[in-house]
């Protein structure tokens, strides 16, 4: 309780003190944006913050996704807005800062009756930041054609996503023993997918 009240003390402070985001930073007015906003304030006052999280929610897209101007789309380009935001307040400090981005659960390659798609096995995870070998699709990509697919409907697993966050941890937290991070997980079956630049 003593530390929750000391934690408590911090933010308040830093709530009452808190900066204006850098000239550019415009975050949009989701609720997710204020998240990103808030980590960046963190961030700058030097907290010695390693790991923050966020959750987002309204991508559970079963009906009328649309197309480019659909929910998904909206979803999308919100997340974009907030990250470019994000980027431009830290300007020089994301270099020392990685972003992962993942859902708990993949998606349905084609359309259902309703226009969405339903839950799928695989997913794949953006990884946005500074320090990474960008630009591309890391790992394996197991293609869109009917025989690629796992199980007909869904993008078949190429690794497990231990294997990415071991890769994250090691340089950024350095903890270089993913098997302690991980019980039961195999990292000699599972190499990184080699985002770390």
């Amino acid at each position: 309780m003593q530390e929750t009240l000391e934690t408590w003390e911090i933010f308040s402070a830093l709530a009452d003190e808190a900066q204006a985001p850098a000239p550019g930073a415009i975050y949009p007015a989701t609720p997710l944006a204020a998240g990103f906003a808030e980590v960046a304030q963190l961030i700058e006052a030097d907290l010695g913050i390693e790991i923050a999280f966020l959750e987002a929610d309204g991508w559970d897209t079963h009906a009328g996704q649309r197309g480019a101007s659909g929910t998904l789309a909206r979803l999308l380009g919100q997340l974009a807005s907030a990250l470019a935001a994000f980027g431009i307040d830290l300007g020089e400090q994301l270099a020392d800062v990685c972003v992962l981005i993942m859902s708990e659960f993949g998606r349905m390659v084609a359309e259902n009756r309703s226009g969405g798609t339903d839950h799928r096995h695989a997913t794949p995870m953006l990884v946005p930041g500074g320090t990474l070998r960008g630009g591309r699709v890391a790992g394996i990509w197991p293609g869109l054609a009917p025989g690629q697919l796992f199980k007909v409907r869904g993008l078949a697993v190429t690794a497990d996503f231990r294997s990415l966050f071991g890769e994250i941890a090691d340089p950024h937290l350095g903890n270089h023993n993913i098997a302690a991070l991980f019980p039961r997980f195999h990292p000699a079956a599972n190499p990184p997918p080699g985002v770390i630049a």
